[in-house]
């Protein structure tokens, strides 16, 4: 090898250049984390099945193809799959230096949410019509953008060699960073997401190093937050329902507790094996709301019972646990922060899914990574796969 983080051959002439290329993408495809892509396309693929056993029926959604939303989720597998290659291929160095150009972008965009070109959907204000039944929802890309800006500004002086840990000043400017996209979001609004941006900037924050005064000081910021929003109705009445049922799961079952007890009934008749793929009642029924995207997870726990559920939460563990090893073993604090950023992300994004559908957490309107139907989110969590094979590839080879 000519270096640490290089995968040509040197010591080979300009004829044996075909054989040097050979090499180099045999070396590429040794350094690939293969349980993380395997993981991911079978989530990714039992999505599809769930997604289809969900919609093949709906009539009123499938415009009279049952196989319409099939088609459409493996077509947004196919293009976040591509999305996972280009971001490899560019690697997350090379995006590190275009972080203020997306970070541009992506606050251009969820501003243009909140003009007459954004659509409401299930009570957030979040997505842009594109048309020929196309829509973006780039809250799902701020998320990336939010790991990758906090990553840069946390990470510059440390791996420079100039501090040991981010200074003050430094986890100031990272913490601004986010917060601005995250209101904006929080106008839509957009619970689910920030939900979800918070606990990224925890364990960012985390990864980095910076002071625990921070973390707690955050914690403890957030908690006030939290009253205030509560007390000066910041909340729509849809969400403050949302809260209301879950304290009080009994609370008017046929309205605000709808969801949560049909998502309840479906998984607690599968059982252990299920009802059979394509025979759930609840599923066939049409009894559980948003089966194709939130509550996918209540399809895999009636018709395939705890063993198909346990599947996809053992693959979702992979998937974090390669991760995991990823951020552990790069040398780089860039590269920590990146890995940590969307383990975190996968992690809560994951557990708030699972558990709205079993009671334990909310209705917060967030799919399930790589499962649920939507193209924004699929290809969001395809790139954070790229971005997790780059730090992978581009680590040197002794780690």
């Amino acid at each position: 090898m000519t270096g640490a983080n290089t995968f040509s051959v040197s010591g080979y002439g300009p004829e044996r250049s075909s054989l040097s290329r050979l090499l180099a993408r045999d070396s590429l495809a040794r350094r690939l984390d293969w349980p993380i892509l395997l993981s991911a396309l079978a989530l990714s693929f039992m999505g599809a099945i769930l997604v289809y056993s969900a919609t093949r029926n709906r009539t009123e959604i499938n415009q009279g193809d049952q196989y319409y939303f099939l088609i459409r989720h493996l077509m947004n597998t196919g293009i976040g799959f591509c999305l996972m290659i280009g971001t490899v291929w560019l690697g997350h160095r090379t995006l590190r230096t275009a972080v203020p150009i997306l970070y541009g972008l992506s606050v251009f965009l969820i501003l243009m949410v909140l003009t007459p070109l954004g659509a409401t959907v299930n009570g957030a204000h979040a997505w842009i019509v594109l048309g020929g039944g196309f829509s973006l929802q780039p809250s799902e890309f701020v998320k990336i953008t939010i790991i990758l800006g906090m990553a840069m500004l946390l990470a510059a002086r440390v791996d420079a060699g100039d501090k040991p840990y981010p200074d003050h000043r430094t986890v100031l400017q990272a913490l601004g960073l986010a917060a601005v996209p995250m209101m904006i979001v929080m106008l839509m609004p957009d619970l689910g997401s920030v939900m979800v941006m918070v606990i990224i900037v925890l364990g960012v924050l985390l990864a980095s190093g910076a002071s625990n005064r921070w973390i707690f000081g955050l914690l403890g910021t957030g908690a006030l937050g939290a009253v205030l929003v509560w007390q000066l109705g910041i909340l729509d009445e849809y969400q403050i329902n949302r809260f209301a049922a879950f304290a009080n799961p009994e609370l008017d079952p046929s309205g605000v507790g709808y969801n949560t007890n049909q998502a309840r009934i479906a998984i607690g008749s599968g059982g252990l094996t299920g009802t059979g793929l394509f025979h759930g009642s609840q599923t066939t029924g049409q009894f559980v709301p948003e089966q194709q995207t939130d509550f996918v997870f209540t399809v895999a726990g009636e018709e395939l019972g705890f063993m198909g559920a346990g599947l996809i939460i053992l693959l979702l563990g992979v998937v974090l646990w390669r991760a995991c090893r990823i951020a552990r073993e790069t040398t780089e604090l860039y590269g920590t922060i990146v890995a940590a950023g969307i383990i975190a992300w996968f992690a809560f994004q994951a557990f708030e899914n699972i558990g709205m559908t079993l009671g334990i957490m909310p209705v917060a309107g967030l799919p399930l990574p790589f499962v649920s139907y939507g193209g924004s989110s699929m290809f969001a969590v395809w790139v954070a796969v790229g971005l997790l094979q780059s730090i992978r590839v581009q680590r040197p080879m002794s780690a």
